[in-house]
């Protein structure tokens, strides 16, 4: 356990620089004073590294030394193939690189360790595109990539969902995220943090002259946290609804995971027709009715009355524009005869 701590400690100086010993401490997970036993350690091995005092101060490794210690085990070396994002790098225009850097690494793994990220290489593949979704276009991906690596500023042109429908914004871009094979550029725009998504960006000019990133951001806490406000923003609402037990699978089905688990959390006993009455978060009126409208016959909205109402409007248009005969067996009678009649 020491000898992969003092390795994992070695290739944090190497990769990092300067670092001091609380900050080891930290991404070691264990105590300031163990870290002064471990650089005491690899200073006895013959490892030149020295610490500078000083608020600004920490240890580091002598300007010029590199190791070519992997500190690789060979689960480490398998998961090496986890990081590859094939779809990703091509996007960015890093395919071919990507290739190179992943052969490389696979020669510097020696024959057995080599094996096995091999074998998962061959049992594992990851694909993040959505099911039954046509590839998003994104021809100002490279160019925002750009920005983001260089920290420098662009000008973009914007197209959303509400008025007005495009709008123009100078970002400073952060970072970028891969969600669901769709691409956002999360970038500071008037002293605030704001997520973009790169297919809906009409035209992007770099500016010139560098902005400074933050020095406390991070980007993956920045996600979690903005994934967690994106949820709780959304389900501003609640629809309460009866359900026959198709309905239930199909809800859980068709939406998202959370309105599902809310749907089985809150249901009732089932009725005497085998109906069961459950409460769900929704977005708005016009969302929910577009939703419920893919449940059919098989579920029954009791509120918000405007909701209902909606629903119920719908239900008398599609009659009409069907027009079926009164003779003929109606949509309607069919299912009556399978499901209990509308409270």
């Amino acid at each position: 356990m020491r000898a992969s701590r003092l390795i994992s400690l070695l290739l944090l100086l190497q990769s990092r620089g300067r670092v001091t010993a609380a900050g080891l401490a930290a991404e070691l997970e264990v105590s300031v004073r163990t870290v002064y036993r471990d650089i005491e350690a690899l200073q006895a091995a013959g490892v030149p590294l020295y610490g500078e005092p000083g608020h600004e101060g920490g240890y580091r490794l002598v300007d010029g030394y590199r190791t070519q210690l992997t500190g690789l085990n060979r689960d480490e070396a398998a998961a090496l193939w986890l990081m590859a994002l094939p779809t990703a790098a091509d996007d960015l225009g890093l395919g071919e690189a990507a290739t190179a850097a992943a052969a490389k690494v696979r020669a510097s793994l020696g024959q057995e360790l080599g094996r096995g990220a091999d074998a998962v290489r061959q049992r594992l593949h990851v694909d993040p595109a959505g099911w039954y979704t046509e590839p998003m276009g994104t021809p100002f991906l490279t160019r925002v990539a750009d920005a983001v690596w260089r920290q420098q500023r662009v000008v973009v042109r914007y197209r959303r969902w509400q008025d007005p429908p495009e709008v123009e914004r100078t970002l400073e871009p952060y970072g970028l995220v891969l969600k669901a094979g769709r691409w956002y550029v999360v970038a500071r725009s008037r002293a605030q943090f704001r997520t973009y998504r790169v297919s809906q960006l009409r035209e992007v000019s770099p500016v010139d002259g560098h902005f400074e990133r933050l020095a406390d951001f991070d980007l993956v806490a920045h996600w979690a946290a903005y994934l967690a406000e994106f949820a709780a923003r959304r389900h501003t609402e609640h629809a309460t609804l009866r359900l026959s037990d198709r309905g239930l699978r199909r809800l859980t089905h068709l939406m998202e995971f959370g309105v599902g688990q809310a749907a089985r959390a809150n249901a009732s006993p089932p009725d005497k027709d085998g109906w069961i009455t459950t409460r769900i978060p929704i977005e708005s009126i016009d969302h929910a009715h577009e939703e419920f409208l893919r449940l059919g016959g098989e579920a029954e909205v009791l509120a918000p009355a405007a909701l209902r109402e909606r629903l119920t409007q719908t239900a008398s248009e599609l009659t009409a524009l069907y027009a079926i005969e009164a003779s003929a067996p109606s949509i309607v009678d069919t299912k009556a005869t399978r499901r209990p009649p509308p409270r």
